[in-house]
């Protein structure tokens, strides 16, 4: 008896499938209500104005109207700072 499979049975060839993040929606684009503007894991991206953060970090819009991103300040709890890029629908 063999102790290894018959020729073909290869152990490798799993590959797990993409995750599609990212920017789906840029500066001066229309916007409906609903619609996803980036898909992200974590906050690289804040949510301004009549923008929403969903339970895996998508940000989507809630009126009707045109993208702006902006940068801004952000203070850290310890005290220290970093430039935090947020996204608004006006």
């Amino acid at each position: 008896m063999s102790k290894t499979k018959s020729a073909g049975a290869t152990k490798l060839g799993r590959d797990s499938n993409p995750q599609y993040l990212g920017v789906k929606l840029f500066e001066g684009q229309k916007v409906r209500p609903g619609m996803i503007i980036i898909r992200q894991r974590g906050t690289k991206f804040l949510a301004g104005k009549n923008v929403k953060r969903g339970a895996d970090d998508t940000l989507y819009s809630l009126k009707e109207g045109v993208i702006k991103f902006s940068t801004k300040r952000k203070i850290k709890f310890d005290g220290s700072q970093r430039i935090a890029k947020t996204v608004n629908v006006e």
